[in-house]
């Protein structure tokens, strides 16, 4: 084995491998133990004693193209943890597309009358387990974490508290059950910790922002842009927000093609 791929495969310890298995297995107590109602009725009460807004923002943070346009700076700041976090993503959201329609269960409009809890929006009624926004935000934050150097991981220990935010939010907005979201963060958590293994192959010359890579990142933000222009992710509460990130990727491209240019010379 060469040196390049023990470092690689060093990324993540083998003891950190476990700790998702402890949202995933109080998810199971809550399930089988008929606390999933109860569970979901406090949260869904006791968070109302904020602002929509706040968790509508909190939800954004889940949602595929939010993150990603929040991510984007890493683009010239640090291509690598911003390729970890997209990668982690897409591992997540595939692994969630194939779970929902295998289990069909019901989220809590779909079992509860809907004058039983507080929700914004249409009601969802179905493909409750996992939480995807709770499956997204916990893959790029924990692909971002595991992908950073080692000595810099501690100062990053926040990303997770906003991911676990986002995660309650769901449950503050009536769209998803406390279980859906454990799951979420149990499988947010290995694709995390999966993606940022698999962007460590990637030599570092390859994370310049003239190389290939970077650059399809780029063309990610013009897409993010029409998709936050054109569409209302998940709430209208979110309008302004996404208003604000396009002027954070707006930003972010200019500096990059400037640094195109300077390559060249």
């Amino acid at each position: 084995m060469t040196e390049q791929r023990k470092s690689v495969l060093a990324i993540v310890s083998i003891w950190v491998w476990c700790i998702p298995l402890l949202p995933l297995c109080l998810a199971i107590v809550i399930y089988f133990g008929e606390l999933q109602t109860p569970t979901f009725l406090f949260i869904n009460r006791y968070t109302q004693f904020f602002p929509d807004i706040l968790w509508a923002w909190l939800t954004f943070i889940g949602n595929g193209w939010g993150i990603f346009a929040l991510c984007f700076p890493l683009l010239l700041l640090a291509p690598r943890l911003l390729s970890a976090g997209l990668l982690a993503s897409l591992i997540g959201g595939s692994i969630s597309q194939i779970i929902k329609p295998l289990l069909e269960l019901p989220r809590p409009a779909g079992a509860l009358a809907l004058e039983d809890f507080y929700r914004i929006g249409e009601p969802l009624l179905h493909r409750a387990m996992p939480s995807g926004h709770t499956l997204t935000a916990f893959a790029v934050v924990s692909g971002i974490y595991f992908a950073s150097d080692r000595d810099k991981r501690a100062s990053l220990w926040w990303v997770f508290i906003i991911a676990s935010f986002s995660g309650i939010s769901r449950n503050a907005l009536g769209a998803h059950w406390l279980t859906d979201v454990l799951a979420g963060c149990a499988i947010g958590l290995w694709s995390g910790m999966l993606g940022a293994i698999l962007v460590g192959f990637i030599p570092e010359k390859q994370m310049a922002a003239n190389q290939i890579g970077p650059r399809l990142l780029a063309l990610g933000g013009l897409a993010t842009i029409y998709v936050l222009l054109t569409e209302s992710l998940d709430s209208e509460l979110n309008q302004s927000l996404q208003y604000a990130c396009v002027a954070l990727i707006s930003i972010t491209l200019a500096l990059f093609i400037k640094a195109q240019k300077t390559k060249a010379i």
